[in-house]
């Protein structure tokens, strides 16, 4: 294995920069929403074989994932987000307040400008789904848990009169939710 493929893999990295090929593969892949890769209805169980998938995991403008290589792409289903968000970790830093997530690849982003946190409210319930961007227009669904976590870090500012969650991280301040 190349040291650079070595590096992307243990990092989160992306192998692309390259011109998407013509030639479309039907991988039978598709990721859960709990972040579990599926092979053929059958669970990867191999960490490190859905790290080097992951490489070359890409999102088109249309929304679909594909995953590319300079031979051939394939587009695989994504129930929600690639990639979860299943731990959280609170540093102290000059700049304020640093929040590292680790995903369920094993690999860290820390929310800041480039990797910022959403909250999506997406049916009828009213339940958020959270989001942080890893990259490239990938992002990771940040589990109940960490999510219970990260609102315990919040502060509540009132904003048009509307009383709402803020969380700051490399002194980038993301909104929450409205209090209700």
């Amino acid at each position: 294995m190349s040291e650079k493929l070595k590096d992307l893999i243990e990092k989160g990295g992306s192998f692309s920069g390259f011109a998407w090929p013509d030639n479309i593969c039907d991988f039978q892949m598709r990721i859960a929403r709990d972040g579990t890769w599926y092979y053929q209805e059958s669970p990867i169980e191999r960490l490190k074989l859905c790290q080097l998938f992951a490489t070359v995991l890409q999102i088109d403008e249309m929304g679909d994932y594909w995953l590319v290589t300079p031979g051939e792409k394939g587009k695989i289903t994504v129930a929600d987000a690639p990639f979860t968000a299943v731990e959280m970790k609170v540093d102290e830093i000059a700049q304020g307040q640093c929040l590292s997530f680790r995903t369920n690849l094993d690999h860290w982003v820390r929310a800041d400008t480039k990797h910022p946190i959403h909250v999506e409210i997406k049916d009828e319930t009213g339940e958020p789904s959270p989001y942080i961007m890893v990259r490239n227009g990938l992002k990771a669904l940040i589990v109940r848990s960490v999510f219970y976590d990260l609102v315990n870090q919040a502060d509540i500012e009132i904003v048009d009169g509307v009383e709402s969650l803020f969380v700051k991280s490399y002194g980038v301040k993301f909104k929450l939710g409205e209090v209700n």
